[in-house]
């Protein structure tokens, strides 16, 4: 029995430190593959063409829409962002675990294609911590943090439509419990049964 991988999806009001605990998440577990999204945004400082995002006009994004090359896509914050399919689908049908770092508007999109999907969102522990780590970024011009700030507790209010809820309170527990979930979900009875046969046939259709 072949297994295809499992598809996780990580969303998360702006501030709640999201793309850090992703990141160390991905540091730790080789067996995921970060899926980059397409972005019409410009980049932010420091900010890399292909690893942070893919950014591209807002012109060429709605062609990208048009010939249905995204997997999930969304108007977040003014700007568009989306999942292209060869991002996700091959690594999938390989058996490749593969995680989208996205927005709950594109999250319930792609719960819709793929049921099956684990879902985790992350809030922080106070409105107040939120504003704090959107300020300590210096990303963002004070009426982009506004707009962000008006606009997360539209967002928080999605957190009951994910599977798990993760509290940025303490950095590195928070990165433990998503591990966590990732460890629990590959031992599942299914995953086992196909990813370890040889195992369970010599346990119990073996010689006694």
């Amino acid at each position: 029995m072949s297994m295809r991988g499992t598809l996780y999806i990580v969303a998360a009001p702006s501030g709640a430190g999201k793309s850090s605990i992703v990141n160390a998440v991905l540091a730790r577990d080789a067996n995921i593959s970060l899926s980059v999204s397409f972005t019409s945004r410009a980049p932010r400082p420091g900010e890399v063409q292909g690893k942070h995002y893919h950014f591209v006009s807002a012109q060429a994004f709605e062609a990208m829409v048009a010939d249905g090359d995204f997997f999930e896509h969304a108007l977040v914050h003014g700007d568009l962002k989306g999942t292209a399919r060869q991002s996700v689908e091959p690594f999938l049908a390989a058996g490749r675990d593969v995680l989208l770092e996205i927005d709950w508007q594109g999250a319930r999109q792609v719960r819709a294609k793929m049921p099956d999907a684990i879902s985790v969102f992350i809030l922080p522990p106070s409105r107040a911590a939120l504003e704090e780590r959107m300020r300590k970024r210096g990303q963002d011009t004070e009426a982009v943090i506004q707009r962000r700030l008006a606009a997360a507790r539209e967002e928080m209010s999605h957190y009951g439509e994910f599977d798990y809820v993760i509290v940025n309170e303490v950095f590195e527990t928070a990165v433990t419990e998503m591990c966590s979930i990732f460890t629990a979900s590959r031992l599942r009875r299914e995953y086992q049964q196909a990813r370890r046969p040889e195992l369970l046939h010599a346990l119990l259709d073996g010689p006694k």
